[in-house]
């Protein structure tokens, strides 16, 4: 989970002239009953009947006409001023976009037709880091406890005597936040799953029945997160065991931090991954200079052995931020050529990470939730396009060019059109993952950030719904 080393998100935000952002993150937070699954949260299966005209496709191939999708730039000189859109009509069949049918074209006789009403089709939005099997989200509302001159080490304290209270019926309220993810467009994800001595295997096996329930409109990767240190609290064996039962990842925590033994810590996690042929994907909240160190450890600990390679995901990794540009410049080309992933939030802070940096030496950055709600973070939203939204006020990214590029954090690299204005996405044979939103193209849709009207994975509709045509 993310460290509370940054500053005010009001006060920050406030000085880049991004409150609005601010109020959004904020608002909406799930509270009232015990319990009681947020509208918003709603699958598809549960839209109500209210939504008039709306149809849910249950067909293996079928038409989604008048379905925007974007085409091109345009250009005054060099200068990107604008992006082309066009009506289409997708044709879906077994999972997939069969065909993509210009405006006016003859369309396949018998095939059932819905309707987009003109809306944008953006690429399926991935959350890759979020917790899924301890959340308050569908509870009473809960603040966390305050965390001033609280160690990470009293955060671990206070989580052992929590999961008791969440255990019993953290299913439920993973597949809540499934439906969460859903809603905003997001059907692929990579969940952390607490293995600690106090739920055992538990959480994973509550975690694994949640995910079994959508293995149709949901996709999900497992983190073997050892939250309250791998050598602390004396996993190694759960580890493995995780690693067994459907884990892709072996976790990590802050090896200096929590584990008091920095290489020590990072051999044990990397050995699990070798002797099991799995992944590794590592929280380090570390800033300190140990926190660097860490990081250039586990660079060199990939460079000498290349099964780890494009294999390994730093989460966080907020002493990136503290290097020098030179030492940054360095480590990066090394994470690049060894495929080593950076898994950021894109955190508000006094010390911004270089996400722009890494990206532009080759290193693959990917966003995601952390925390929607519970004792650690009550501001998440399950919002990758918030995320885009972030990135690019961060980053100064508010013309049309940047505002469209910073859609690529939110969906796993996956744009529209290149940065030429080629088309990218969609193409025909591709998975039918996409959301619909109300907006002309991405650059608007990351500004703005309209409310998604349907969500479809493998051309199965998981959220919302879409006309009768």
């Amino acid at each position: 989970m993310e460290l509370a080393h940054h500053q005010s998100r009001r006060s920050f935000i406030g000085r880049t002239g991004g409150l609005a952002t601010a109020c959004a993150v904020m608002a909406g937070l799930p509270g009232g009953a015990a319990k009681a699954q947020p509208a918003a949260a709603r699958p598809a299966s549960a839209k109500p009947a209210a939504d008039a005209g709306k149809r849910i496709p249950t067909e293996q191939h079928y038409l989604l006409s008048n379905v925007r999708l974007e085409e091109g730039f345009v250009y005054d000189g060099d200068i990107v001023t604008g992006t082309r859109s066009g009506l289409h009509t997708l044709e879906i069949k077994a999972g997939k976009i069969a065909a993509i049918h210009a405006a006016g074209a003859t369309l396949p006789a018998g095939v059932p037709n819905y309707e987009a009403n003109g809306e944008l089709a953006l690429p399926a939005m991935r959350d890759m880091h979020i917790h899924l099997d301890k959340t308050f989200y569908g509870r009473a509302w809960q603040a966390p406890l305050p965390r001033q001159g609280k160690t990470i080490l009293d955060m671990i304290a206070r989580e052992e005597k929590l999961i008791p209270q969440l255990l019993p019926d953290s299913q439920e309220h993973a597949e809540q936040l499934i439906a969460l993810l859903q809603s905003k467009g997001t059907t692929v994800a990579r969940s952390h799953c607490n293995i600690d001595p106090v739920s055992g295997l538990k959480s994973l096996e509550h975690l694994k029945r949640a995910l079994e329930n959508h293995r149709d409109d949901f996709s999900c990767e497992i983190v073997a997160f050892p939250q309250h240190g791998l050598l602390l609290s004396k996993v190694d064996t759960l580890m493995r065991e995780a690693m067994g039962l459907g884990v892709a990842y072996v976790g990590g925590l802050d090896p200096t931090n929590v584990d008091g033994a920095m290489e020590k810590s990072l051999d044990a996690m990397f050995q699990i991954a070798l002797d099991t042929g799995k992944g590794v994907d590592i929280h380090l909240h570390e800033t300190s200079p140990a926190g660097v160190a860490a990081i250039l450890y586990m660079i060199a600990t990939v460079e000498k052995n290349p099964a780890l390679r494009g294999k390994v995901t730093i989460s966080h990794g907020f002493a990136l931020a503290t290097m020098s540009p030179g030492a940054l410049d360095e480590a990066a080309t090394r994470m690049a050529a060894q495929g080593i992933t950076i898994a950021s939030t894109v955190p508000l802070g006094a010390s911004t990470m270089p996400l722009p940096q890494l990206s532009a030496k080759g290193v693959f950055v990917m966003t995601g939730t952390d925390s929607v709600t519970d004792h650690w973070s009550p501001f998440g939203r399950a919002d990758m396009l918030e995320k885009a939204n972030l990135y690019a006020q961060l980053y100064r990214g508010s013309d049309e060019f940047r505002l469209s590029r910073s859609l690529a954090i939110a969906t796993g690299g996956v744009l529209p059109l290149t940065d030429k204005g080629e088309l990218a996405w969609p193409k025909a044979g591709d998975a039918a993952d996409f959301t619909l939103v109300p907006a002309s193209c991405s650059a608007e849709a990351v500004a703005r950030l309209p409310e998604r009207s349907a969500t479809f994975h493998r051309g199965r509709m998981v959220f919302g719904g879409v006309g009768a045509a």
